[in-house]
């Protein structure tokens, strides 16, 4: 069984050696391109305003890395959040760690239990929704593509939370921290995507922007034969249009994903739901 990794290369390349230490065989082919965005003043002050949120909700670890990497070169670059009394949301545990690995201490820190289900922005907004009264505040920090245009896909989520702060009185402000693009392949990823397609490989997608990129990337390929593991049903969704003949979920810890690949192993899975 070979997996295909398509997250962001920096953690691509993470996933595939912690794949590759449980006795996959893994290779990254990374669907989405990050980078820094061309301007830094509304992040540079979005650090001086901090203190005016009750909280700042960060869409990934990558909306955390860029957003911190911001302050290291400002004449702000030793205040963190927890000093300024902001909490920091995060959906799942992957930002987190990027949490905690910037500094945010951990009472200052809101997260979906690890046992949720899912960890999205239904199940984050469980959890601080008491957070929220009349007046509040809150910051979404987010990425967007090279049009501009802000998270797409799983980010649905991010605009259904906007609307439950709203509803509870309170005000969001988006912030954009990074940038999205297209992959551009190399021969032997072009190779790779082609072959993939048809000889029986995994696809891990946890962004339906990948499965967009990977459709646009290879126009006219069939994936009726392939199939592909998505980390939440919008994706699964997504992967279902994008025409994969078979679609497994799993939530998105690595130690879900390994349990769902050895479930998928024994070909008794008759649905998508069978693997959560």
């Amino acid at each position: 069984m070979r997996l295909i990794v398509t997250r962001p290369r920096r953690e691509a390349q993470q996933w595939v050696l912690d794949l590759s230490a449980q006795g996959f065989e893994a290779l990254a082919l990374p669907l989405i391109n990050i980078g820094p965005v061309d301007n830094a003043e509304a992040l540079t002050s979005a650090w001086q305003h901090l203190s005016d949120y009750v909280a700042v909700m960060f869409v990934s670890a990558n909306a955390v890395a860029y957003f911190f990497e911001s302050n290291k070169h400002s004449d702000h670059g030793d205040r963190a959040v927890p000093a300024i009394k902001t909490r920091a949301w995060a959906t799942g545990p992957g930002t987190t760690r990027a949490l905690l690995k910037a500094g945010v201490a951990p009472e200052w820190l809101d997260a979906p239990a690890l046992e949720a289900a899912q960890f999205d922005s239904e199940a984050l907004w469980h959890r601080v929704s008491d957070q929220v009264t009349p007046g509040t505040r809150v910051l979404i920090v987010r990425g967007q593509d090279a049009a501009g245009i802000g998270s797409t896909g799983s980010g649905v989520g991010r605009e259904w939370l906007a609307e439950r702060i709203v509803h509870a009185g309170g005000t969001v402000d988006f912030l954009v921290s990074y940038q999205r693009s297209a992959p551009i392949f190399s021969p032997f990823e072009q190779a790779l995507a082609q072959q993939a397609a048809i000889d029986g490989s995994v696809w891990l997608f946890s962004s339906s922007e990948a499965l967009t990129h990977l459709v646009n990337k290879l126009p006219g390929q069939s994936f009726a034969g392939a199939l592909a593991l998505a980390t939440h049903p919008r994706i699964a969704q997504a992967a279902k249009a994008a025409g994969f003949g078979r679609v497994l979920e799993s939530r998105p810890t690595l130690a879900d994903v390994i349990e769902c690949l050895n479930l998928s192993g024994l070909n008794t899975l008759k649905s998508p739901d069978e693997c959560r």
